[in-house]
């Protein structure tokens, strides 16, 4: 959540919301954000197809044109509905992810339409990945 928070300046230019767990950090966002709040997968099947369903009726409901995201286990089945509903999709790599993708960065790889790391070498090794430098 932290890191997404760092991009503040140029999402409050424009319509958006935020799909996340409730947590304490979350939940004090809530208070200032449009917040919905999604069941944490925590790679359980069962969790993960109640989050989808969570996930699908925010998407139809909001119709983003763009998702941007920074992983965990909210992004995979948002960024996958994403471009079923024709939004572009943002992944930013996490920045503790220095030498290896993230399981959500590897599942959501392959059809983010921009794929940012914060790290050099793994700019080198996935050639779709763009380095864009620490996001704080």
């Amino acid at each position: 959540m932290l890191q997404i928070l760092f991009f503040k300046k140029i999402f409050n230019k424009h319509d958006h919301f935020f799909v996340t767990f409730k947590r304490q950090d979350s939940t004090e966002l809530a208070k200032k954000e449009k917040v919905y709040f999604v069941d944490d997968p925590k790679r359980n099947p069962i969790k993960l197809l109640k989050n989808t369903i969570q996930t699908f009726r925010i998407l139809l409901k909001e119709r983003p044109s763009v998702i941007i995201t920074t992983g965990a286990g909210v992004a995979i089945p948002a960024c996958y509905l994403a471009k079923v509903f024709g939004s572009k999709v943002i992944f930013i790599e996490d920045f503790c992810r220095t030498h290896n993708l993230s399981l959500s960065g590897k599942l959501v790889y392959p059809i983010a339409d921009l794929f940012l790391v914060q790290w050099k070498a793994l700019s080198k090794k996935h050639n779709k990945a763009i380095y864009g430098g620490p996001v704080f």
